[in-house]
């Protein structure tokens, strides 16, 4: 990257007129006086008035030194190679599985995550959680808009309501009896999280009572629920959106609540939910986060498996089914500038009930609010609305049964796929892998083994570079993200600048990014065939 990097993008962004892709809501940049002004359709960061309309849940994730304003007097991109590391590895989260005895049974042999925030705050979340009375694990990434709200809410609710729709009916009898008698439940997820995520303690409450309610509904079914995996993983998905549609227009037990309820509607998130239990592989896609595979063929070359489709305007997929779900009078307004009805990027979605809502509807329950407008939620109607839902949660469920072969799978934001190609990411992990020698941890010592060979030893491993790699696979994938040259290699300088730019650039050159990379154990795969 040329040292004119900084004035480059100051430049550019001085004279944009309009914001270009990167956002999901129509946000147009309007030069006033010097000064850049956003005027926002949907505003894409809550805000929190003093008082008890609402509350901050944002992770406290450690931030680059981020300028406010394009018209700093003395700006600067410079950061020590300390800092970057920083700020690029405060959110990472590392987890081996192991059993009872420590060794490791499971296919999962462990996973790897990181997000970096372009939002200020950060709209992304990441779930990974243990299943404790099925079997399996399952591993989520949520990319929301219009607000963090959504995200967060399906980010704490989504992998309980996929646990239930897999529990026996006996397993579900048992929890509700020990409701009924107020005894401790066992718990039905083991989750694994950052020291900074957080959760929605005010109303986990309310949540608890709506998943009794969905557990509640299975037992009420004639038959064993006894989902199949990928019947389960859509009837949590729509139920989970039914239930906060419904949450929103019910009766509250204080404001407090419904501002939450409100933000949680009003706002929205993608979806990409990973089960894995053994050598079967389920992967729940609504929206644009995405879902591939790193394939080792037997050449020792690698290969790339998508698992997942992007759910928006340039999937033909897509567009004929909204075709085939709204009158031919519309055919032609359904998407505008390649957005669903010119509004939104991804065309599934939790959330965003303006485009599921009817008119009549949307007023009635905003009319009875408190402050709409404090809690950036806007009476917007976009044209041309006259059939809806034009947006669902539904998931698309891939299955893939597992072989030694496949090494990783990696699920992340879109954020990550503006930047690298699937081939480019797998390429990346599979490389970072070799270096770090994670397939093969063992080192193979000559006999006897003195202290000068293993001198010689590590300095060898020191001069190939592998003690500056980052540990955090996840964190390797977002370096080269938001660093990489148009050689495919980091520049530093460029790196810099993408971390210290003001906030009201940093979502015109890169969106939030949320990775989380999970690694198979091939011996138990291979196992399993055997």
């Amino acid at each position: 990257m040329s040292r004119t990097v900084s004035s480059w993008i100051l430049s550019s962004a001085r004279n944009s007129i309009v914001l270009q892709g990167k956002g999901r809501w129509y946000s147009i940049c309007i030069p006033n006086r010097n000064k850049i002004k956003w005027k926002l359709v949907f505003s894409k960061t809550p805000l929190f008035p003093a008082g008890s309309c609402s509350l901050d849940h944002t992770p406290s994730l450690r931030k680059a030194f981020r300028h406010t304003s394009t018209e700093e007097e003395h700006f600067s991109f410079q950061l020590s190679p300390s800092q970057i590391n920083d700020i690029l590895r405060a959110g990472e989260l590392s987890h081996k599985t192991l059993d009872l005895n420590g060794r490791n049974a499971s296919s999962v042999l462990r996973f790897e995550s990181n997000q970096l925030a372009s939002n200020s705050p950060i709209e992304d979340r990441r779930s990974a959680a243990t299943c404790l009375q099925t079997a399996g694990m399952l591993f989520g990434v949520f990319d929301g808009h219009a607000g963090a709200a959504c995200a967060q809410a399906v980010s704490e609710r989504l992998l309980h309501y996929i646990a239930v729709s897999l529990m026996s009916r006996q397993a579900l009898e048992e929890i509700e009896l020990a409701v009924e008698s107020m005894k401790p439940i066992r718990p039905i997820l083991q989750w694994h999280r950052h020291p900074n995520d957080v959760e929605y303690r005010e109303i986990t409450s309310q949540y608890f009572e709506n998943l009794r309610v969905y557990w509640q509904h299975l037992l009420d079914l004639d038959t064993e629920p006894g989902f199949s995996l990928e019947e389960a993983m859509v009837c949590a998905f729509k139920r989970l959106d039914s239930d906060i549609s419904l949450e929103v227009q019910a009766p509250q037990e204080n404001e407090l609540m419904r501002n939450i309820a409100l933000q949680v509607a009003f706002s929205g998130a993608t979806a990409c939910v990973a089960h894995v239990d053994g050598v079967h592989l389920h992967v729940a896609n609504t929206g644009d986060c995405r879902a591939v595979l790193g394939v080792r063929e037997e050449d020792g070359t690698w290969s790339t498996l998508p698992l997942t489709r992007d759910h928006n305007a340039y999937d033909e997929f897509e567009i004929r089914r909204l075709k085939r779900e709204h009158p031919r009078s519309e055919e032609q307004t359904l998407f505008v500038n390649d957005r669903l009805l010119g509004i939104l990027m991804p065309s599934r979605a939790f959330g965003d009930v303006q485009l599921k809502w009817s008119k009549e509807l949307q007023h009635s329950v905003l009319e009875n609010s408190c402050d709409v407008e404090a809690l950036n939620i806007y009476q917007y109607v976009p044209p041309n609305y006259h059939t809806p839902p034009y947006l669902t949660a539904e998931p698309e469920v891939t299955y893939h049964k597992l072989r030694s072969k496949d090494k990783f799978l990696v699920i992340a934001s879109d954020g990550l796929w503006e930047m690298l190609s699937n081939e480019k990411v797998v390429k990346l992990v599979a490389g970072h892998l070799t270096e770090l020698n994670v397939q093969n941890p063992q080192l193979t010592f000559k006999k006897p083994v003195n202290l000068g060979y293993m001198h010689n030893l590590l300095l060898q491993r020191k001069s190939q570079g592998l003690g500056s790699l980052d540990r955090n696979i996840a964190t390797h994938l977002i370096r080269h993200a938001i660093g990489s040259n148009e050689c495919g290699e980091v520049d530093p300088e460029r790196l810099a600048a993408m971390l210290t730019l003001p906030e009201d650039l940093a979502r015109m050159y890169r969106d939030d990014i949320t990775v989380t990379v999970v690694l198979f154990n091939s011996d138990t795969i291979e196992s399993h065939y055997r």
